[in-house]
């Protein structure tokens, strides 16, 4: 099943304000600050686009995942964008050692797993809601259509049967009610 556009509209403004929430909260509990309104709007922006395209059909939760760890990794980078450090490609530091570095990615990485396998069971659970709704439309429609429309009358394939009374048909049958009789 495809998915057409404001369905598609919908579920990528859900995937893009998941993950721009829980990047935004991330980088409030790690630093302290949040990030710059416009790092958030750009990166919502940026988010939606790219999840409108993929948001089509269906995504497993391998995939839900890869996109919302990458959508992450990008989010991270844009907020720490007016930062001193600037934008880096290795494990971003925030002007901290390596243990913070280092629980600042693994706080990524949970968050990341725990909202991408949450993510997989609504997207499950959008698709086998539409999937019963479109059956049970279907046969809605199924049941409606023959009373809307009259039909013309089905062409007879066999030729006529000749109908016997019954009088005649039953003449010759015998007919015993009840318990049968003892045996002498």
């Amino acid at each position: 099943m495809r998915a057409r556009l404001p369905l598609r509209l919908t579920r990528a403004a859900a995937f893009s304000a998941v993950c721009v929430t829980l990047a935004t909260l991330g980088h409030l509990g790690a630093g302290g600050s949040g990030p710059a309104p416009w790092a958030v709007a750009a990166g919502g922006a940026a988010v939606m686009a790219v999840t409108a395209v993929l948001a089509g059909r269906e995504r497993s939760t391998v995939t839900i995942g890869v996109g919302l760890a990458a959508m992450q990794l990008f989010l991270h980078e844009l907020f720490a964008f007016d930062d001193p450090s600037g934008i880096s490609l290795t494990v971003h530091t925030h002007g901290q050692g390596l243990g913070e570095s280092l629980g600042m990615l693994i706080a990524h990485l949970t968050a990341t797993l725990i909202t991408g396998w949450w993510l997989a069971r609504g997207e499950a659970a959008l698709w086998a809601l539409l999937q019963a709704a479109g059956e049970r439309l279907g046969a809605l429609f199924c049941l409606l259509l023959p009373a809307a429309l009259p039909l013309a009358p089905p062409a007879t394939a066999f030729p006529p049967v000749m109908v016997i009374p019954a009088a005649r048909l039953l003449r010759h049958t015998v007919s015993r009610r009840g318990p049968p009789l003892p045996a002498i």
